[in-house]
């Protein structure tokens, strides 16, 4: 790593953390954020918590009757929401059937709407996602290199980090660190070397 990158590598550390705020506020349905995409989101949780639970204990005398419809027409019961709706036959036997059949079809599509699952917006969502990945571990290692510089050298990451990463005014630095404009240069070019080495 050259000086140049390296100052590059501190001086873009606020930009990229403005840009992974601005990356983690993207919607990407039903309250989601890119920065919660990675956690269950609150229907999964619920799932998981009423797993063990026999389906009397938490469900209503119609969404009952829903799922006595749909345990007597599916064979099979796949994982996720999308085969989910795929293996609701749109017809019943009976009209009754019929009718409840396409009320749990437009209930799955809800939940496929409401998580915001559509294959178009995929490639971007994930794009972004990786970006915020991608620039969040760029952060941890400038940090991670400053923290072993202060390890060792404290001067020195304070030195970096105000100049730098707080871009203050040199003027400003000396102040803080009280040293003089001589010291200030010759501890930046040191200072600069170290964290070269260890990044």
């Amino acid at each position: 790593m050259t000086e140049e990158q390296a100052i590059d590598l501190l001086t873009s550390y606020r930009a990229k953390q403005a840009r992974i705020k601005a990356l983690d506020a993207v919607p990407v349905g039903a309250g989601i954020t890119i920065s919660r995409l990675s956690e269950d989101d609150q229907l999964q949780q619920l799932h998981r918590r009423l797993r063990g639970l026999p389906s009397y204990m938490y469900l209503t005398a119609p969404e009952l009757r829903l799922e006595a419809t749909a345990h007597a027409y599916l064979t099979r019961y796949p994982a996720g929401t999308r085969a989910q709706l795929a293996a609701v036959p749109a017809q019943g036997a009976d009209p009754e059937d019929s009718g409840q059949l396409q009320e749990l079809r437009s209930k799955i599509k809800r939940v496929i709407e409401a998580r915001g699952a559509g294959t178009d917006d995929l490639d971007m969502l994930l794009e972004r996602l990786a970006e915020a990945q991608d620039l969040q571990a760029e952060l941890r290692r400038v940090d991670a290199v400053l923290e072993a510089l202060a390890g060792y050298k404290p001067d020195y990451a304070r030195l970096l980090r105000l100049r730098y990463v707080e871009d203050r005014p040199v003027n400003a630095v000396t102040e803080e660190l009280k040293i003089v404009r001589r010291t200030f240069e010759r501890w930046r070019l040191k200072a600069i070397e170290e964290f070269q080495r260890l990044a």
